[in-house]
């Protein structure tokens, strides 16, 4: 017995039963955690219930962690110790977890309004997903920001010191950061001036591509082979690029057709015109009639008439930009095999020249 008594007399004096005692603390609330969760999971049958029993569980404990934490530390010198002074402020590891902390409380909170409340309002107000896209992000933006203020003029933080902060970064970027800065402003200025958004078709060198997403510092857009392009955000506003969804998400689809030369050509017309018009009566009723298809005798070809279609679809899809087109070759390829008309191929005719041999 007096030897347990003199260990627990070494342990306390070499402090380490106060770092025990901390961390018997911090897996107690984790354990009570677990309990809620499973507790939860067990008794509340519908998923949405669940969903939110569950945020409100992870947001309590780490309520709870903080403040007992920041309870449990109070009497720690080394806590409010000064590590440097800015400005006029003395920064102290509390601070900076402070700081962390508000951070963090501050993404979580806008990533749940993200999620739950802002799409029912997306939803009633029916704003396209470009916008709604720019909408989370700016709405991030001002919730950490505003977090952060509050959360240092709370803790006595002189606001005024940031002028020394802007004074150094001012160098910086001077010295290496512009690049990151200007993509960073490229993007604010993306998200309001709006020449390119989320869910918009683009043409960068040959490549198409649809964007995915537009982060602070470059936009993400995923290629037809499904294969992510990263793009910093200076580029859509310095270089040139075609956005095929800008003002209108209509597309002009051209097919091409050659015919025998002693094909009916007024025949051939009406064909591909009654051959649009069924494929959108029975499949595709994306073909608009407005404007309506247009049918142009194109040229005298080397081994047939060409013959060229223009009709308009309501939206750009891979499934819609490729398979129309397909279905429609298919339903000429039948119409003109009825009608007999030929859709020739190239031809040459070889003319052999004998020449007599020198006696």
């Amino acid at each position: 017995m007096a030897i347990l008594e003199g260990w627990l007399e070494y342990l306390n004096e070499a402090g380490i039963t106060y770092w025990l005692g901390g961390i018997a603390g911090l897996i107690s609330i984790l354990v009570v955690r677990s309990i809620l969760k499973k507790v939860g999971k067990r008794l509340i049958q519908s998923e949405r219930w669940q969903v939110l029993w569950k945020a409100f569980v992870n947001w309590t404990t780490l309520f709870v962690l903080v403040v007992y934490l920041l309870s449990y530390l109070s009497n720690t010198p080394w806590l409010y110790e000064t590590l440097f002074t800015f400005g006029d402020t003395r920064v102290t590891i509390f601070l900076i977890l402070a700081v962390l902390f508000v951070v963090i409380v501050a993404i979580r909170f806008s990533n749940a309004v993200k999620k739950h409340v802002l799409p029912s309002v997306y939803s009633r107000y029916e704003l396209d997903r470009g916008m709604q896209a720019t909408f989370n992000t700016l709405f991030q933006y001002v919730v950490v920001a505003l977090a952060i203020l509050i959360a240092l003029s709370s803790l006595g933080f002189n606001l005024t010191s940031l002028t020394v902060f802007a004074s150094v970064l001012g160098v910086g970027i001077g010295f290496g950061l512009q690049n990151i800065m200007s993509n960073f402003i490229s993007g604010l200025i993306i998200l309001f001036e709006r020449p390119v958004k989320v869910g918009d078709r683009i043409i960068i060198d040959g490549t198409i591509a649809d964007v995915e997403e537009i982060k602070m510092r470059a936009t993400i857009v995923r290629t037809r082979a499904n294969e992510r392009m990263i793009i910093p955000n200076s580029f859509f506003l310095e270089e040139k690029f075609i956005n095929r969804s800008y003002a209108d998400t209509r597309l002009r689809i051209s097919v091409e057709v050659g015919v025998a030369y002693d094909s009916d050509v007024h025949l051939v017309k009406k064909l591909i015109e009654e051959s649009i018009k069924e494929l959108n009566e029975e499949t595709w009723h994306n073909i608009l009639t407005d404007p309506e298809p247009r049918v142009f005798f194109e040229n005298f070809g080397e081994s047939s008439l060409d013959f060229k279609v223009w009709f308009w679809i309501d939206q750009q899809t891979d499934e819609r930009e490729f398979r129309i087109p397909s279905d429609l070759r298919f339903k000429l390829f039948e119409k003109f095999n009825a009608h007999d008309i030929e859709i020739p191929f190239p031809q040459r005719d070889l003319h052999l020249i004998q020449q007599e041999k020198p006696e």
